[in-house]
């Protein structure tokens, strides 16, 4: 299962490979064997706020709409939690309105108050977060860069607080899951010096969050025997109407057809090793997907 871990840290150009050896090396096994054990509903959380253009960025949404198609061919209710910032995005990639959550941007209590109310009226078995930041010690949110981007971002975390079934997808350190290795984060020094605190039970790390999402999804696959991963295609069509919709490249900040300075094909690298794999495995991609 480690081969999979090998997939989404591939082309790592931030250096958060520097912080495999305090992770198993069967991360995406791992989460896909918690989640597996938690059938049910699921909620998803992701969406990143970039500062300078005013926009959310293109990696979070597509690993979410992977991670979210995988669980419900396996029979979870699936909805997806955001803020105002990327609500438009989900929509635009094709998440249904009443599959989807706006978290409010607002003050600590109330945050928490809405966070109880939304898991005591949904009763998720399992949360995953992937590309979603996470409040540092100071209670702030921070970007790649250090700035703080709190104004901008809906405080998510307090939906992980004591959920025995969780799941964090990250590629920087100020990521929602990260808290497990904040200790570790600031000591490489193309990461945040500002570590998100907010652990999950389970961490995954990737070069960029969406192949984390393609390689949790890849690990379902294997663990249920049946090809549960979208297309090259289906990746490149949420990118567009990502981009088309507002969101930008999360390091460049630029609206380009892209994630973190790739472009569509080098994006889709994982996902054709991860289909490759399973392949090898004995399983079919579904040509409808």
């Amino acid at each position: 299962m480690g081969a999979i871990d090998d997939i989404v840290l591939e082309n790592d150009r931030r250096g958060v490979s520097a912080l495999r050896p305090h992770v198993p090396a069967d991360s995406c096994d791992r989460a896909a064997a918690l989640i597996l054990r938690n059938p049910g509903a699921a909620l998803i959380v992701t969406g990143f706020y970039i500062l300078a253009p005013g926009a959310p960025e293109t990696d979070g949404p597509p690993g979410a709409l992977a991670i979210g198609g995988a669980l419900e061919r396996l029979g979870y209710d699936v909805r997806y939690v955001t803020d105002v910032h990327g609500a438009p995005i989900l929509r635009a990639v094709g998440v249904p309105a009443d599959d989807l959550v706006e978290f409010p941007i607002t003050g600590d209590g109330e945050s928490r108050a809405f966070a109880e109310r939304l898991v005591e009226e949904l009763r998720p078995s399992a949360l995953i977060s992937i590309e979603r930041c996470g409040l540092s010690w100071d209670g702030l949110y921070r970007n790649m860069r250090g700035r703080d981007i709190t104004p901008y971002t809906a405080r998510t975390d307090y939906l992980f607080y004591g959920h025995p079934a969780s799941v964090g997808i990250g590629d920087g350190g100020n990521e929602i899951g990260m808290g497990a290795l904040a200790s570790v984060i600031p000591t490489v020094g193309s990461l945040v010096s500002e570590p998100a605190m907010t652990r999950t039970t389970e961490l995954i790390l990737s070069s960029v969050s969406n192949w984390g999402g393609y390689g949790l999804a890849a690990a379902l696959s294997l663990r249920t025997g049946r090809n549960l991963l979208p297309s090259v295609e289906a990746e490149r069509e949420w990118i567009r109407r990502a981009v088309d919709a507002g969101a930008v490249d999360g390091v460049l900040g630029e609206s380009r057809y892209g994630v973190d300075t790739m472009d569509l094909d080098e994006c889709g690298r994982a996902l054709r090793r991860l289909h490759a794999l399973l392949a090898d495995r004995g399983l079919a991609a579904d040509q409808g997907r």
